[in-house]
């Protein structure tokens, strides 16, 4: 297929699909030839990428065009959708152009709608590369998994759950970090995870994850984390506020039947619907009392903050002391 969209916010996983590409179509002794990389977010190189897309390669190998940031499918001045819709049924033989962007494509353009056409005609191929939400636990451990995949190594389960949390969603650092295990041990066992990867990647949704399952030590370990990386304390409170009353939100509305995820989402101004399948199975069994309580908890800790308390004191205060 001549045309490639890759597209999702995803940098790394994005970057390994175009270096595969590369590998698999350009010949290494004609890469200065035909292969070029442009940036989408000059106009004049994303028209320079439609004209070299109609040029066949030169030597051995195919010619590939690979496009950053491409506007195709975003944000699109009127004469270059027209000079790219025309160029679509231009591109020459043995010629891979290539579109990589980190947003989804609006499905409302003509140029969106003309890629996707060739799509379902099997003419171009589509990736999609989305990184989970940071709340988003089994999203984060799916991606450390389809990671070691996609690089040729095998994990086991409690080593990819360890990386998670070590590592949260950051896609670039854990390729890396898999690399470094892989020299270590094969499959990568949690062992090896626990010797080699240093570090915690923690988050105020991690700190609350912590207080909800009744680990006060553990919240106020990711708390110090927090507060070391120079997070502003009364953000960690607003964020941990938002999310305890979403849970406390989501449980009233679930005790009271109501069923649609769309409607409790917008009750508790939770922007992504979704997100409601993973709060329930977080707080299933628990009664409003549990989060009313750690609410009180969380204004105590801010009014221990607004009187001028150190930031570690106020927490541990809040936490421990009135639990």
């Amino acid at each position: 297929m001549p045309i490639h969209l890759l597209w999702g916010d995803d940098e790394a996983a994005r970057n390994r699909a175009v270096e595969t590409l590369v590998q698999a179509q350009v010949d290494p002794s004609w890469a200065t030839i035909n292969l070029s990389r442009l940036d989408g977010n000059d106009a004049g190189q994303a028209a320079q990428a439609l004209e070299e897309a109609r040029t066949p390669p030169f030597g051995a190998g195919s010619r590939m065009v690979v496009l950053q940031r491409s506007p195709f499918c975003s944000q699109c001045p009127a004469e270059l959708a027209e000079r790219f819709e025309a160029a679509l049924a231009q591109v020459a033989d043995g010629c891979h152009l290539v579109l990589v962007s980190s947003g989804k494509p609006d499905a409302r353009l003509r140029t969106t709608k003309a890629l996707q056409k060739l799509v379902k005609a099997g003419q171009a191929s589509e990736q999609s590369f989305a990184l989970p939400a940071i709340w988003d636990g089994a999203g984060q451990v799916e991606l450390v998994s389809r990671t070691a995949r996609e690089l040729g190594l095998k994990l086991e389960p409690a080593a990819a759950s360890a990386l998670s949390d070590a590592i949260g969603n950051d896609s670039a650092r854990l390729a890396s970090e898999l690399e470094k295990l892989s020299l270590y041990a094969n499959p990568i066992t949690l062992a090896a995870v626990q010797a080699l990867v240093g570090g915690q990647t923690t988050s105020s949704l991690a700190v609350g994850d912590a207080l909800l399952a009744g680990q006060p030590a553990d919240a106020i370990a990711r708390l110090d984390a927090l507060l070391e990386a120079n997070e502003p304390a009364l953000r960690i409170v607003a964020a941990l506020s938002s999310q305890i009353r979403g849970w406390l939100w989501v449980t009233l509305l679930d005790q009271q039947g109501e069923s649609d995820v769309a409607v409790i989402a917008k009750a508790a101004g939770i922007g992504n619907p979704k997100r409601i399948y993973v709060m329930r199975k977080q707080i299933r069994g628990r009664q409003p009392a549990v989060f009313l309580r750690l609410l009180s908890q969380l204004l105590s800790v801010e009014a221990a903050l607004k009187r001028g308390s150190d930031a570690g004191d106020a927490f541990r205060d809040g936490f421990l002391l009135n639990a």
